[in-house]
């Protein structure tokens, strides 16, 4: 099964620094963003291998007239914010509020990370970020791309979300390709 994911937040979050550590399995520190970074791997998750393909997102304000692209584009989001930098924390609310307007629905996979988490100076405290998922109704994990704490996870807790979502939103005949009954002859 392929996934589609997407890694957002403000500026200076992170997004690409995660994206490439869980690919590369190691920091990249000269790297140059695009406005379309797709990337493809192929996972296991929970004993079933799955497809991702990752688009790292641009974060600035300048980049508002394309969230809604990859907003329809992905199945699942990781929605990331860094703890040295509260208005990145505060802009959270407007990445929610457009992605539900987006996808028409509150049902949205999503993973909120809390990066940077080897700061010594943090703004935004564990408790907040928990607080904000709890309200979001989705998974919280604190990350750091620069040691590498939790960001495997991240991502995986996003291919969970995605396949819960699924499960609760598509009944039984939908999730078997339409076909209208769980198991198909084709002759």
């Amino acid at each position: 099964m392929a996934y589609k994911l997407v890694v957002m937040g403000s500026c200076g979050v992170g997004k690409s620094a995660l994206t490439n550590r869980f690919f590369q399995k190691q920091l990249v520190t000269d790297y140059t963003s695009s406005a379309l970074d797709l990337y493809q791997i192929v996972v296991v998750v929970d004993g079933d291998p799955c497809q991702l393909i990752i688009w790292d997102s641009l974060g600035g304000e300048q980049q508002y007239d394309q969230w809604e692209a990859f907003m329809r584009w992905g199945d699942g989001f990781l929605c990331v914010y860094a703890v040295d930098y509260i208005k990145t924390f505060v802009d959270l609310n407007l990445f929610w509020d457009k992605l539900q307007e987006i996808k028409g629905t509150s049902r949205v996979p999503m993973v909120l990370v809390a990066n940077k988490t080897d700061q010594a100076h943090w703004l935004v405290d564990s408790d907040l970020g928990q607080e904000a998922a709890k309200n979001f109704g989705v998974p919280f994990v604190e990350t750091s791309a620069k040691t590498g704490q939790n960001v495997e996870h991240a991502f995986h807790q996003l291919v969970r979300q995605i396949r819960r979502v699924r499960a609760e939103v598509l009944p039984d005949a939908e999730q078997n390709r339409g076909c209208g009954f769980k198991y198909c002859t084709i002759m």
